[in-house]
């Protein structure tokens, strides 16, 4: 089952996870590459990787398709139990060695900058704002300021890449980017029927199908993992310098 919306909003939520899910594998690849590992070893990471993002991606658009996610009244909720599975990759990931790889073999410019794409997402959702799809306090013309977060790491992204940076400038920008990130989680979360915060004439469903579902599923784990890594690197001493 699918929701109506546009090409535009439809093609966002499904071109931007795509693009994080293969920017992660690449990722993995130069951050290997970087710190000189043999082909061997990166070839078979690529393929464990590629074959669990893949797996992910399937899995919850499948879940999403079939009508799972809207079985309220199951017991867990099976939108719950997403949302704990969400929480526990996007932290359990960077916390591994996989997290341990990226943060020492990725320049800190790359692992501030790729939240850029919390930019395009912003538009996508404010699109779908006013189209109808999703409800009002999750775009920015409600209560949802990650759109600064996008824009500033872009910004962010560029200092770094060119010139020395203040610790406390990135460490202030990540602290701000995750504040807000928990704040828009936190208001998707009121917003759904379990909860109903903000009425029922302002309900999140579009998450519950495909390939909306890939906002908390891939998009909010990208973001989550990012703030993380970047909070890593402040105890790691990267190998591969920029």
């Amino acid at each position: 089952m699918f929701l109506k919306a546009s090409s535009l909003v439809t093609g966002g939520f499904v071109i931007l996870p795509l693009l994080l899910a293969a920017g992660f594998i690449v990722a993995c690849e130069w951050a290997g590459r970087r710190l000189g590992e043999g082909v061997t070893v990166r070839r078979r990471r690529a393929m464990r990787v590629g074959s669990a993002v893949l797996a992910w991606l399937m899995v919850t658009a499948l879940i999403a398709a079939s009508g799972v996610l809207r079985q309220l009244d199951a017991t867990p909720p099976p939108l719950a139990v997403l949302a704990l599975a969400v929480g526990v990759i996007g932290i359990a990931v960077p916390c591994s060695s996989l997290g341990t790889l990226l943060v020492r073999g990725l320049p800190l410019w790359v692992l501030v900058g790729f939240q850029v794409f919390r930019l395009p997402l912003e538009l996508v959702m404010h699109r779908a704002y006013v189209e109808g799809v999703m409800p009002v306090q999750m775009s920015y013309s409600g209560q949802n300021f990650d759109i600064l977060s996008g824009i500033t790491a872009g910004v962010l992204g560029l200092w770094l890449g060119h010139g020395r940076v203040p610790r406390w400038v990135v460490a202030s920008w990540n602290m701000l980017g995750f504040v807000l990130l928990v704040k828009i989680v936190t208001i998707a979360i009121l917003s759904t029927p379990l909860f109903r915060w903000f009425g029922d004439d302002r309900l999140n469903i579009f998450v519950t199908y495909p390939p909306f579902v890939w906002l908390p599923a891939i998009l909010v784990t990208a973001a989550l993992m990012g703030h993380i890594l970047v909070w890593r690197r402040w105890s790691e001493k990267p190998v591969a310098e920029v």
